[in-house]
């Protein structure tokens, strides 16, 4: 598995522009799984999942790009 140097995340405003979150989608094994990955591919593999978002919210989606990885914490076995 390579390295993860950016980060891409679907973002939805909730009750404004202020208030964003990253939505989730239910896998086949009922687990929620949010709409973000390291790499362009895992993204557009989500795009039209993030449409039909949009289209029954009625809300824009945005997909964003984070390149400035920082390690925050390293959890040590």
């Amino acid at each position: 598995m390579p390295r993860i140097n950016e980060l891409y995340a679907f973002v939805i405003a909730d009750k404004d522009e202020d208030d964003e979150g990253v939505p989730a989608f239910t896998g086949a094994n009922g687990m929620l799984y949010p709409m973000m990955g390291a790499d362009i591919e895992r993204a557009n593999s989500l795009h039209n999942m993030a449409a039909t978002l949009a289209r029954t919210s009625g809300k824009p989606i945005k997909l964003i790009r984070s390149t400035g990885i920082e390690i925050v914490e390293t959890i040590q076995p």
